[in-house]
C-alpha cells in the first residue's frame, strides 16, 4: 500500500499464518491508539487471510471480529478528506484511496469465505450465508459512502456489485433473514434488505449536494429507518412507480420507462417509512427535542424540521418539481472565491476604507513607506491599486436556468468547497453576480463538476462595521455585499457578510460609497462556510 505523503508509521506488524488463535491474538494487538498503523497492519491482515485462506468458519470469526478495529481506523483515517474541498491535495486523496481500497478488500474477503463455505446441509448454513452477504452489501456501501462523503464520481460497476449481491440474497431465500450486527448503536438485528435499502435512501438523498454533517445525520437516518423499507419485486401487469431499481443496470434508482425486463426491477416499499416521516415531523414540529425521537443529539430542532423536508419527498418517491427549467447552454464562464476578489469583481475597485473613517492597516503602511511611488514628498500619499487578490476560473456551462448553472471545468485551478460564495459572470454578459456551490462532484474525467444558485439581486459592493470596537476604538470597515429587496424572488433586502458576524441585534454601520446608515441584523437567511446572507432594519434611533 502506497504510504507516500502521509506520516511515516513505522513497520507494521504483520501477522503469521493465521489460525484462529493466532488471528485473535493479532487483533488484540492492534495499536488503536495510532490509526495509521493499525489500518496498515489492518490490511497486511487481509492480505494474508486472503492469500493462504483458513478454514470458512474460522475465517468468517475472524473477518468479524476484526469488523470494529477496521471500522474505527478508517473513520479516523477519512478524517482526512471529509468536507475538504477539491480538487483533493495530495495527502487527501492518498487517503481516500486507501480507505476506499480497504473497503474493496473485505469485500472480497467475505466473499471468498462464502466461497469456502460449501456444506450446505448444516442447518446453520444460511444464516452464514445471511450474514456474508449482508457484510458484503455494507461494505460495497461503505464504498458507495466514501465517495460521496469526498465527493467523487463512483467508480464503474459499483452499483452492478450492490444489486448483484442483493439479488444474491433473494436467489438463496435470506434477504430478510435476521443477523447480528456490532456496529449498530442501538444493538437491533439488520438483514440484507436493510442494508441495500440504506444505501439506496442515502442516494436519493441528493449526497453531492449535502454538507459532510448534513450527510452524517442523513447517513445515520436512512441507516435507522432502512428496516421500514420493502424491496419487492414487480410482477408482469401491475403499473410500475415512477422510478425504480434495475438490478442489471450500474446505476442506483432509474426512471420506470428506461427499465425494459420486469424480472430485474426492483421497487422500494416506503409506505411504513412514510408514515414514520410524517410522526417526526409531527413531533418536531411539538418541540419535542430530537434526541429524544431518534434523530441525534448534535442536531437542533430547526435543523432537522429543514433536512427531514428535504428527503421526505424523494424518500417516499414524491419528487419535488424543478422550480426553473434547465436547458443546454454552452460557452465559458468566469469564477472567482474570496470576499477581496468578489468585492473588486461586483465593485469594480479596490476596497477602501471610506475618507471619514480613514485608518491605515499594516499591509497599507508597509507599503506607503517601503514601496511608495511619488516625485513630490510633500504630495498626499497614494496607495497602489493591486487589482482582484486571484484570477478568476474558466468553467465550461453544461446547462443552465433562471437562477443557476451547472459548471464543469479541469482539476487545476483555486479549491472550491460544497456550499462556498462565487462571484460569477455568466458567458452572454459583463457583470459578475453572487451564487452559492448547491452541488459539487469530483467525476471519472478527472473534472470537476458543480451546480450553482445565484443569490437574489444584483449585488453592490458596500464597506460594513461594527458600530463599537474592542476598548472603544474605532474598528475598520470590512468588505460586504448589499443584495435589494426584487420583485420575483425576495421581497427584502439582505446583506452578504463574512462568516461569523451574525449575531441577532447586532448593530452595524454600512457604507455604501456615499453614505453611511446604522443597520440591525434580525435572521440569517441563507449561509455557507465563507459566508452569511442576513436580514435587516435600518436603526431608527
Amino acid at each position: 500500500m502506497n504510504l507516500a505523503g502521509l506520516p511515516p508509521i513505522g513497520e507494521p506488524p504483520r501477522p503469521a499464518a493465521l489460525g484462529l488463535d493466532d488471528g485473535l491474538a493479532f487483533l488484540s494487538r492492534l495499536p488503536l491508539a495510532n490509526p495509521l498503523q493499525a489500518e496498515a497492519a489492518l490490511d497486511a491482515f487481509l492480505d494474508e487471510l486472503t492469500a493462504r485462506p483458513p478454514a470458512a468458519a474460522v475465517y468468517l470469526n475472524l473477518l468479524e471480529q476484526a469488523r470494529i478495529p477496521l471500522c474505527f481506523v478508517e473513520e479516523e483515517l477519512a478524517h482526512r478528506y471529509v468536507g475538504k474541498p477539491l480538487p483533493l491535495g495530495d495527502v487527501e486523496q492518498q487517503a481516500f484511496v486507501r480507505v476506499t481500497g480497504i473497503w474493496r478488500k473485505v469485500t472480497r474477503a467475505y466473499a471468498q469465505c462464502a466461497q469456502l463455505d460449501d456444506d450446505v446441509d448444516d442447518p446453520d448454513h444460511p444464516r452464514r450465508v445471511a450474514l456474508i452477504l449482508h457484510r458484503c452489501l455494507y461494505y460495497l456501501g461503505m464504498l458507495i459512502v466514501e465517495h460521496h462523503r469526498a465527493r467523487h464520481e463512483l467508480p464503474a460497476g459499483a452499483w452492478l456489485d450492490l444489486h448483484g449481491y442483493y439479488a444474491s440474497a433473494e436467489e438463496w431465500g435470506v434477504a430478510t433473514l435476521p443477523v447480528a450486527d456490532a456496529l449498530d448503536p442501538h444493538g437491533r438485528a439488520t438483514h440484507c434488505a436493510a442494508a441495500y435499502a440504506a444505501t439506496l435512501l442515502l442516494d436519493l438523498a441528493g449526497p453531492y449536494s449535502l454538507s459532510a454533517r448534513d450527510y452524517n445525520l442523513i447517513r445515520r437516518w436512512a441507516m435507522h429507518w432502512a428496516p421500514l423499507v420493502g424491496v419487492v419485486g414487480a410482477t408482469a401487469d401491475e403499473a410500475l412507480p415512477a422510478f425504480v431499481v434495475d438490478v442489471m443496470q450500474d446505476a442506483p434508482l432509474k426512471q420506470a420507462a428506461d427499465c425494459r425486463l420486469r424480472d430485474n426491477v426492483r421497487k422500494l416499499d416506503t409506505t411504513r417509512l412514510a408514515v414514520t416521516l410524517a410522526q417526526v415531523r409531527r413531533q418536531l414540529a411539538q418541540r419535542i427535542p430530537p434526541g429524544q425521537i431518534g434523530l441525534g443529539e448534535e442536531c437542533t430542532g430547526p435543523q432537522c424540521r429543514k433536512l427531514l423536508e428535504q428527503v421526505m419527498r424523494p424518500w417516499t418517491h414524491a419528487r419535488a418539481v424543478r422550480r426553473f427549467r434547465r436547458h443546454a447552454s454552452s460557452g465559458v464562464a468566469r469564477v472567482a472565491g474570496g470576499f477581496a476578489t468578489m468585492h473588486y469583481l461586483i465593485g469594480g475597485a479596490e476596497f477602501a476604507q471610506p475618507a471619514s473613517t480613514r485608518m491605515y492597516c499594516r499591509e497599507e503602511f508597509d507599503e506607503l513607506f517601503s514601496f511608495r511611488h511619488m516625485v513630490d514628498p510633500t504630495a498626499k500619499l497614494q496607495i497602489r491599486q493591486t487589482g482582484p487578490a486571484q484570477r478568476p476560473d474558466d468553467w465550461q456551462v453544461v446547462n443552465q436556468s433562471a437562477n443557476g448553472f451547472r459548471l464543469t471545468r479541469s482539476v487545476a485551478g483555486d479549491k472550491v468547497a460544497h456550499g462556498q460564495l462565487l462571484a460569477v459572470c455568466p458567458p452572454d454578459g459583463e457583470r459578475y453576480f453572487l451564487a452559492q456551490v448547491t452541488w459539487l462532484m469530483h467525476d471519472r474525467g478527472a473534472q470537476l463538476v458543480a451546480g450553482i444558485a445565484a443569490l437574489p439581486g444584483a449585488a453592490r459592493a458596500i464597506a460594513a462595521r461594527p458600530l463599537t470596537g474592542c476598548g472603544g476604538q474605532a474598528v475598520l470597515f470590512s468588505r460586504a455585499f448589499l443584495l435589494p429587496a426584487t420583485d420575483t424572488v425576495s421581497d427584502e433586502p439582505s446583506l452578504v457578510l463574512e462568516a461569523g458576524w451574525f449575531q441577532a441585534g447586532r448593530l452595524l454601520e454600512v457604507h455604501d460609497g456615499q453614505a453611511s446608515v446604522q443597520v440591525i441584523l434580525l435572521q440569517i437567511l441563507q449561509e455557507g462556510p465563507d459566508f452569511e446572507r442576513v436580514s435587516f432594519r435600518r436603526d431608527e434611533g
